[in-house]
C-alpha cells in the first residue's frame, strides 16, 4: 500500500467519525432525515475506507455497496447483521433525500445510530489491525 492510499484510508475513518458525530447532533435537534443522511455517510466513509485499504474503489455508491457485499459481506469478513446496517441506510437515505414526503420518526431513527457506531467501530477494528496506529 502507498502512503497516499494509507492517507485516505485515514483520512475516510476520520471523516466517518466526524460524520457520525454529526449525525448524533441531528438527532439530538430531532432533524431525523437529516440524520439519517449523516449516518448513511458515516458508514459510507468507513466502507470506502476498507476498500481503499484493499485497492478496491468505485465512483458510484451503488459500486461501494456492491464491492462491500461481494468483498466482505459474502466471504463472512463482515457479519451480516452489520451489513444490514449499511444496507438499510443506503435504501433510507435514498428515500429521504430523494422521496417526497418521506419523514423519518425518532423511534427509527435511533437504534440506526447504535447500528451504525457497531460497524464503523468493527470497520476500524479491522484497519487497525493492519495499522500500527490508531484510527479512532
Amino acid at each position: 500500500m502507498t502512503e497516499w492510499s494509507k492517507d485516505l484510508v485515514l483520512y475516510r475513518m476520520t471523516r466517518a467519525n466526524e460524520t457520525l458525530e454529526d449525525a448524533r447532533i441531528l438527532a439530538n435537534t430531532g432533524r431525523w432525515n437529516a440524520c439519517v443522511n449523516r449516518l448513511y455517510y458515516a458508514c459510507f466513509y468507513a466502507v470506502s475506507a476498507l476498500l481503499v485499504r484493499h485497492g478496491l474503489s468505485s465512483s458510484k455508491h451503488t459500486g461501494v455497496r456492491s464491492l462491500f457485499n461481494r468483498q466482505y459481506v459474502k466471504t463472512g469478513t463482515i457479519p451480516k447483521s452489520l451489513a444490514r446496517t449499511y444496507n438499510d441506510l443506503f435504501e433510507r437515505r435514498q428515500e429521504g433525500d430523494y422521496i417526497d414526503f418521506v419523514s423519518f420518526e425518532e423511534s427509527q431513527v435511533l437504534p440506526w445510530i447504535s447500528k451504525a457506531e457497531q460497524l464503523i467501530d468493527y470497520i476500524t477494528s479491522l484497519v487497525e489491525k493492519e495499522y500500527s496506529g490508531s484510527l479512532g
